[in-house]
């Protein structure tokens, strides 16, 4: 028996009015994938017999350079988005749920900043 009232006992275990903000960024970077990605691979395509080069001459576009950003980073955020869900869903033991949040977190961030400068590099050499 306990000396809680109902509402007593349900504070903190409800909604932090944070699902619905992470529900549209997964759909929104989604959408914004659509396009991206479809550019991605028609340029992957038509460069398939591309020399190194032509490649980061390619690449040197200022146009070409923000796309491979926005490409990279809405691929890593929405992967994070996903990861999170499912780890938030299926892991059940706390402190293997918050580390592998952490992991996932640090991952992203990490390989974001990894190729964002490298498209920069390429970029800003040319």
């Amino acid at each position: 028996m306990s000396l809680r009232t109902p509402l007593g006992r349900v504070i903190g275990l409800g909604s932090a009015k944070e699902g619905v903000s992470h529900w549209w960024w997964q759909r929104l970077t989604a959408i914004a994938l659509i396009p991206l990605t479809l550019w991605f691979v028609i340029s992957l395509v038509s460069y398939a017999s591309a020399d190194h080069a032509e490649i980061t001459q390619w690449m040197s576009s200022p146009v070409v350079a923000t796309l491979l950003i926005l490409f990279v980073g809405s691929v890593l955020y929405h992967a994070e988005l996903g990861m999170q869900v499912v780890i938030e869903d299926y892991v059940h033991h706390e402190a293997v749920k918050i580390a592998s949040l952490l992991a996932v977190k640090f991952v992203s961030i990490f390989l974001a900043l990894v190729a964002i400068l490298a498209v920069l590099k390429v970029a800003v050499s040319n």
